[in-house]
């Protein structure tokens, strides 16, 4: 009765563990073959063994009655037993640790942008009532239709305007730095309900007519990191654009304007637009190329508002023909430059919620199988537990604590791994010219998201085994030790979600192969230009103070002094370099029209300024006529040179296009002098469009922002050098930037990067849930089988028979969701034609690498389980048994 005293003792202390299991089963062991010597049969023996040891009755109401007794210690107690039984099983912990924390950490991130960048309105008061003003489908209109529809308009409390703008601004140094502007109505900070830090704002009061308000107000962090935070800078007057203005005030830390991506560093009157950027376009009602963001009055549906702008719109289309033809507008929710970016970006941050989705359906799989597989190993403690009296509720409280344990584990591991992460994201730009930033942060929201997918999913699946222990006689597990000798027929749940991860695994893993193929490809794609061996200058002439004529005299030294540079080949200008910002589009109509509404127009074409060496400096090909020249000036007539697409569009064909004549409206008639090849102008992914490319000369406002493109056969950095010492000596007030041509592609390729960053990470996160799924359940086969093992290793099976009865089934898994996966993972990947130029899912190298890498993957994660089962001991296995 000693050993039953002990054991009910240790039962009362909540200590039972596989130790104790062991200990007992040896006892019984040996006294069950002391009664077989003496002549009993195995059955005999083993009862009277048990029963030597005490009444198991009795047994049951003592451990009934210390389970009964619930405490504050006896949680305590389970605790230390999880962590015990964890530290005794540390790759089974690191493992469910790891596979939570990672698809915790993914759905965190994604969260944390699906509630920035799609549930949750414009930090600022009122935000739901706010909304972008769309013209056909674009957030642009022009200043005369801002006037227009503030006065007629019947449901909004008021409607602003803003656009944005580089400036050099002169905090007292002498030199004038790049900085970024945001052009606003008087009644902007109004609209959006804006409250400053320091100083006051500008007002609508405060316009008076064009230059009527030289005042700015600068945003918080710029405030801080040129101005040294310095609470005397209101009233302090500063050059911008080598003009006096005043600021006003230093708006709060978190406001960022109307728009989530752009933070610009100051604000300031439009009416002042022809002082900060040389030239004003206020009263062209076709320069439509501002932001209107309109607070609808209460109870004004969006359907009610869009109906009475489209009222407006109709008496507009009246008014003003040839101006406002068929114009129509609509409603879009404002931060995302509207419908734009606001549709792509929703669309892409759903399939990442997607995703995200399906990889923690992944996680909880593998959490399903790696709980069976440990349940397997601690099915003979389990059975020895019951069978000596502990009750199912005591069992299911132990196994609730240890998945508790590692939920929590898990769950904080992933939300700390979201916060470097978001932080990393936050602080990360992807375009370094532009103050744009992902507005992505971590908040109490996020955690408590995360805290409770971890719970849910932990608890759910770790618990998932309690019917595969408790649907078993626990005599039975004693007798058989928990093993299986049989190969299992059914295809589990389980079995289907393993195969459904590996699936999406291969589906991530072909699509960031494919992605990552085409933006390797779109990097020496014909670009209508060649980046390798360019040299790129921006500046604008305005911020150093030159008007009218003095832009052409200076833009010429420029080229000229650039050009004498050593290692330089050719510099050319233009106004606004292809595949960045800045560009223009504008009607074209054929020789001979009268009707010039924008229904009449023969194409809508890229407009560029260029100077006659643009062509040479940039790389591209003349394919008929000649190119522009000095002599192509105001004195001359109009020509312009351009593309194959716009020949083909306008005049049928390339050859036939020289000498040709079109029109811009009823007084602006350009010759066509030559043709050059298509290019890549807004988008990597955009099919060839019309384009035209005019001398700077003839311009009837000389354009002051302007790239100057260097072509060189030397190395960039000491051109850069070169070009800036050439640059300042001619006047040390231009603003410069200069960088080679492929760096600048980064704006245009941050799609690309963006999908197949996120694609890439995706992927791994895919890969390593994958192969966690594929560990746990070839670990839960042998596991299951290893007297099967044992005896066929007994009977002379080879290494490959073993490794095929154990993990045959795993790789058998594998096959079918690999297969599925690729399957999907071409489909799907022709979507990625829209965003990664040159994307194509039908390249061998992707088909070959994604085959490699599920191959290497089902490989690594099945080595463990392969080791054990090929180290198995017959003879120790079955005296075990």
């Amino acid at each position: 009765m000693g050993l039953v005293r002990r054991i009910s003792n240790l039962f009362r202390r909540n200590a039972v563990d596989s130790e104790i299991a062991a200990e007992l089963e040896a006892h019984l062991a040996l006294r069950t073959e002391a009664n077989v010597a003496q002549g009993m049969t195995p059955e005999e023996a083993r009862r009277d063994a048990v029963l030597r040891f005490g009444n198991r009755t009795a047994m049951r109401e003592q451990v009934a009655a210390a389970e009964a007794t619930l405490s504050v210690e006896s949680v305590a107690r389970d605790v230390r037993y999880a962590l015990r039984q964890a530290r005794r099983s540390p790759g089974f912990l690191m493992t469910a640790v790891v596979t939570l924390a990672v698809a915790i950490c993914a759905n965190a991130v994604v969260f944390s942008m699906l509630n920035a960048l799609v549930l949750r309105t414009l930090d600022l008061p009122g935000g739901k009532r706010l909304y972008t003003i769309e013209q056909r489908g674009l957030p642009m209109n022009s200043y005369r239709d801002y006037r227009d529809l503030r006065e007629r308009n019947r449901v909004f409390d008021d409607i602003a305007l803003y656009n944005f703008a580089p400036v050099g601004l002169d905090a007292g140094s002498g030199n004038a730095q790049q900085a970024w502007i945001y052009e606003t109505s008087g009644n902007y900070f109004d609209v959006l309900g804006a409250q400053p830090y320091l100083g006051r704002f500008f007002h609508a009061a405060d316009e008076h007519g064009s230059d009527a308000v030289p005042y700015i107000v600068l945003s918080y962090a710029y405030w801080r990191n040129h101005f040294h935070g310095d609470a005397g800078i209101v009233g302090r007057t500063v050059a911008m654009n080598r003009h006096a203005f005043t600021v006003l005030g230093v708006a709060a830390p978190q406001f960022r304007g109307a728009e989530m991506f752009f933070s610009p560093d100051l604000w300031a009157p439009v009416v002042d637009q022809a002082v900060i950027e040389g030239t004003s376009d206020l009263e062209d009602r076709t320069a439509r190329g501002m932001f209107l963001i309109g607070r609808l009055k209460a109870q004004v549906s969006v359907a009610q508002a869009e109906d009475d702008l489209n009222r407006v719109a109709a008496t507009l289309t009246k008014l003003y023909p040839n101006q406002d033809d068929g114009l129509t507008f609509s409603l879009a929710r404002p931060g995302l430059v509207g419908d734009m970016l606001g549709g792509p970006v929703r669309a892409f941050v759903g399939g990442l919620t997607l995703l995200a989705g399906l990889i923690l359906l992944a996680a909880c799989a593998n959490l399903g199988s790696l709980f069976a597989s440990r349940a397997a190993d601690r099915s003979r403690e389990i059975a020895l537990r019951v069978a000596l009296g502990s009750t199912h509720r005591r069992i299911l409280r132990q196994l609730f604590t240890e998945a508790l344990i590692i939920s929590l584990a898990g769950g904080v591991a992933g939300i700390v791994g979201s916060v470097f992460l978001l932080r990393a994201l936050r602080a990360w730009q992807p375009v370094p010219r532009f103050p744009i930033q992902l507005p992505v942060h971590p908040d109490a929201t996020t955690y408590a998201v995360s805290l409770l997918l971890a719970l849910a999913s932990g608890l759910l699946f770790g618990l998932a085994p309690v019917k595969q222990i408790f649907g078993t006689a626990p005599w039975e597990v004693v007798k058989t030790g928990g093993k299986t000798t049989g190969t299992p027929r059914r295809f589990t749940l389980r079995d289907v979600l393993l195969v459904v991860q590996v699936a999406v695994c291969a589906v991530l893993m072909t699509s960031s192969l494919v992605a990552l193929r085409g933006l390797a490809r779109s990097l020496h794609s014909n670009f209508g230009f060649e980046p390798d061996n360019a040299m790129l200058v921006s500046t604008d002439l305005n911020m150093a103070g030159y008007k009218g004529d003095r832009i052409g005299t200076m833009e010429r030294r420029m080229i000229d002094a650039t050009a004498a540079i050593p290692g330089v080949t050719a510099a050319g200008t233009i106004d606004a370099i292809p595949l960045g910002l800045g560009w223009s589009e504008t009607g074209i109509y054929r020789d001979g029209s009268s009707d010039f509404r924008e229904s009449r127009e023969a194409a809508e074409a890229m407009q560029y300024n260029v100077s006659p060496e643009y062509f040479k400096a940039a790389g591209t090909t003349l394919l008929a006529g000649r190119a522009l020249t000095w002599h192509d000036d105001k004195k001359s007539p109009l020509v312009v040179v351009v593309n194959a697409a716009f020949a083909r569009t306008v005049f049928g064909s390339v050859t036939e296009a020289v000498g040709r004549h079109f029109l811009q409206d009823a007084k602006t008639r350009y010759e066509v002098v030559g043709v050059v090849e298509d290019g890549k102008y807004i988008t990597l992914t955009e099919d060839a469009r019309p384009a035209y490319f005019a001398p700077f000369a003839q311009a009837g406002t000389p354009p002051s922002s302007m790239w100057l493109v260097v072509r060189t056969n030397a190395e960039p950095q000491r051109i850069a050098a070169a070009l800036h010492d050439t640059l300042r000596g001619l006047d040390s007030a231009l603003p410069l930037t200069i960088l080679t041509w492929n760096e600048q592609l980064d704006s245009a390729l941050f799609a690309a990067r963006a999908a197949t960053l996120s694609l890439g990470v995706l992927g791994a996160l895919g890969a390593m849930l994958a192969m966690t799924g594929i560990f746990g359940l070839a670990s839960y086969s042998v596991s299951k089988r290893l007297k099967e093992m044992g005896i066929r290793i007994a009977l002379g099976a080879g290494h490959r028979q073993v490794l095929g009865a154990a993990l045959g089934r795993a790789f058998r898994l594998l096959a079918v969701g690999s297969t599925a996966g690729l399957v999907l993972g071409v489909a799907a990947t022709r979507l990625l034609s829209y965003i990664v130029y040159q994307a194509s899912p039908r390249d061998p190298i992707v088909l070959g690498g994604s085959v490699v890498a599920m191959t290497l993957l089902g490989l690594a994660a099945t080595w463990a389980p392969a080791q054990r089962a090929l180290r198995v001991d017959p003879s120790k296995l079955m005296r075990e048994e």
